[in-house]
């Protein structure tokens, strides 16, 4: 169907601009009348080509939806119909994919579609609690207010991911500096520095670590394909069902990552029930929704059981302490959530608490990570410059004899 440009009038003497896929340009025009609009020019272009579209790369992050969010819950709260607010909105928003998104999902409430319904057809944008949350709040009639939940949890999501970012920066970084010092001593100084020991008889950890560096320089290609395919089958089991089971359950027994580990999805869990709870969804369809979004495959099934048990009667605090996963300080607030009829409120506060939980736990897991790389590192290195200099002990040995 071709897609048109337009420019109008609004009834209120506004300019008006955008795009609207039609049959023709009498459809355009019937659009904008029927939006009480005074067409002053309607012209088809040519609708952008996905396979040369680069914004299709990017992706919509947490911090972009945050920014959706909170402007959007500025201007429905001033009183701006949702319609208008998404002409300002694709207009400013910097992030590509996100503005392309919204020119569709501008186009389809001109064509009637709901605001929520229009979302859901962008899932790979949209993630399903926005979506499911938008819905309550154009049902419930408080929309904005909804929006203004949201911009805080996404805030708050963002602040998170960023202290993961930043505490794994200096690991990594290390661990890759690492690998670059060991590769550049087997295959530039370790032969320059043995082929002066070619007439004697090198001792076996020389040796060995000679075959180790002839190897990479000779058959380099072989390696390269390996770490290919290597990198490969760890992306498709890390992407599997039971690799992304196995992976999370490992992060909750290695010392270093657990009590991280276990603050993070705590504090996610309690966040995003709270807002769940606080904006009127029940609770069955807020575990749901909570279980999706936790980031973790041994809380998602944790949470199916707990929703499993709910409707068999159980409470919330009874179901939710057979998982094992969160520590008993969230236990005994859901409790006593659940007896003061407070549960959002008091799962709020237990969110904010576990939020600077969160930053004490990975910076002491940084700490930790930190000098245990160093020392991994020093071995390594070590044990080559040892292999490197028994050549030249024994040298002296023969010569002293």
């Amino acid at each position: 169907m071709p897609l048109y440009e337009y420019k109008a009038i609004t009834d209120k003497g506004e300019s008006l601009s955008g795009t609207y896929e039609a049959v023709n340009e009498n459809e355009v025009i019937a659009m904008l009348r029927q939006s009480r609009h005074y067409p002053m020019k309607v012209k088809e272009t040519v609708k952008k080509n996905n396979i040369l579209d680069i914004s299709i790369f990017k992706s919509v992050k947490i911090k972009d939806l945050a920014i959706f969010c909170r402007q959007f819950y500025t201007m429905l709260n001033a009183g701006i119909p949702i319609i208008n607010c998404l002409e300002v909105l694709k207009v400013q928003t910097e992030n590509k994919k996100l503005k392309n998104t919204l020119d569709d999902v501008y186009d389809d409430i001109q064509k009637g579609a709901a605001f929520s319904t229009s979302l859901k057809n962008h899932k790979k944008v949209f993630p399903d609690l926005l979506v499911n949350m938008i819905e309550a709040g154009e049902l419930s009639g408080n929309l904005d207010s909804i929006l203004e939940r949201m911009s805080f949890h996404y805030e708050k999501e963002n602040k998170i991911a960023n202290k993961i970012k930043a505490a794994m920066v200096y690991p990594l970084m290390l661990s890759t500096v690492s690998i670059l010092v060991v590769i550049f001593l087997l295959v530039f100084v370790m032969p320059t520095f043995l082929s002066m020991f070619e007439k004697t008889t090198l001792p076996v950890p020389t040796r060995a670590l000679l075959f180790v560096s002839y190897s990479l320089t000779s058959y380099w290609y072989v390696y390269t394909i390996g770490l290919i395919l290597f990198i490969l089958g760890f992306s498709q089991l890390y992407e599997s069902e039971r690799g992304k089971l196995f992976f999370d359950r490992l992060k909750f027994k290695i010392p270093v990552v657990k009590g991280a580990t276990q603050k993070v999805v705590t504090s996610r869990f309690t966040r995003t029930l709270s807002t769940l709870l606080a904006s009127g969804i029940p609770l069955i369809q807020a575990l749901e929704s909570t279980a999706k979004v936790s980031g973790n495959r041994v809380v998602e099934l944790g949470m199916r059981e707990v929703i499993d048990e709910i409707s068999m009667g159980v409470t919330l605090t009874n179901s939710i302490k057979k998982i094992g996963v969160f520590p008993p300080m969230v236990i005994s607030m859901i409790q006593i959530g659940e007896d003061s009829g407070q549960l959002d409120d008091i799962l709020d506060k237990t969110a904010n608490f576990y939020d600077e939980e969160t930053e004490s736990a990975l910076q002491k897991m940084t700490t930790m990570i930190e000098p245990l790389m160093i020392i991994i590192m020093a071995i390594i290195i070590g044990l080559i410059v040892i292999a490197m200099i028994l050549p030249m002990f024994d040298m002296i040995n023969t010569i002293s004899f």
